[in-house]
């Protein structure tokens, strides 16, 4: 039996994300919990997230589970969501430029405004609601049909370094195209929430508890 810890650092969808991998397989053993040390006994880890990045970065170090996920992330399927996604590059234009984990190489920007479409019409921010992933190879899109929708709720979004092309294994529109899937050794992370995305986002959520981790 898989054991998959959910982060819990205070910030997040926690119960939701837990029950959608739950019901991706009901043979996972699925925990919420803080505990550095259990987080690192799983087979699995997710870091879930949603609110403001410094608020994010401040918990995590207030309650020392910064090391905690740089050294989860080194060596088991890691899975991050939304914030938790975003925390992974080095820094973040939001609160006036917030430091993040670093585990990729790149910034988290804002949108910016005025945004339009090519009609143009003003698009609204924060980006919410569903849009089309154009995926590249990865064992994670198993199963799911190239440019599937998914449910995104975000205001600010990765733009990996140019030194680091291959992270970006899916995109998405708003209006231009931007980064929404990135992924690395054994870490895989998206903008969009799973949880929230239906029968496709089920499907990731159970291609991960099945993935052992290599790219």
């Amino acid at each position: 039996m898989s054991t998959v810890a959910v982060i819990d650092y205070g910030m997040g969808n926690l119960h939701s994300i837990a029950k959608a991998l739950q019901h991706a397989d009901a043979t996972a053993d699925v925990q919420i919990t803080a505990n550095p040390e259990q987080i690192l006994q799983a087979d699995r880890v997710v870091f879930p997230g949603v609110g403001a990045m410094r608020d994010c970065m401040q918990a995590l170090r207030q309650t020392g589970l910064e090391q905690t996920i740089k050294q989860a992330a080194q060596n088991k399927p890691f899975l991050g969501i939304c914030l938790g996604m975003q925390a992974l590059l080095a820094d973040s234009e939001e609160n006036g430029q917030t430091t993040c984990l670093g585990l990729f190489d790149g910034h988290v920007l804002r949108f910016p405004e005025p945004l339009q479409d090519s009609q143009g019409n003003r698009l609204k921010i924060p980006h919410m609601g569903w849009n089309q992933v154009c995926q590249s190879p990865h064992p994670l899109w198993h199963g799911i049909a190239q440019n599937s929708r998914f449910y995104f709720v975000h205001s600010y979004y990765a733009q990996p370094a140019q030194a680091e092309p291959t992270l970006v294994v899916g995109r998405s529109e708003y209006p231009q195209a931007f980064a929404c899937a990135l992924a690395k050794h054994n870490i895989f992370a998206v903008q969009f929430h799973p949880e929230k995305s239906q029968q496709v986002g089920l499907q990731l959520l159970k291609n991960f508890l099945a993935w052992d981790g290599h790219y």
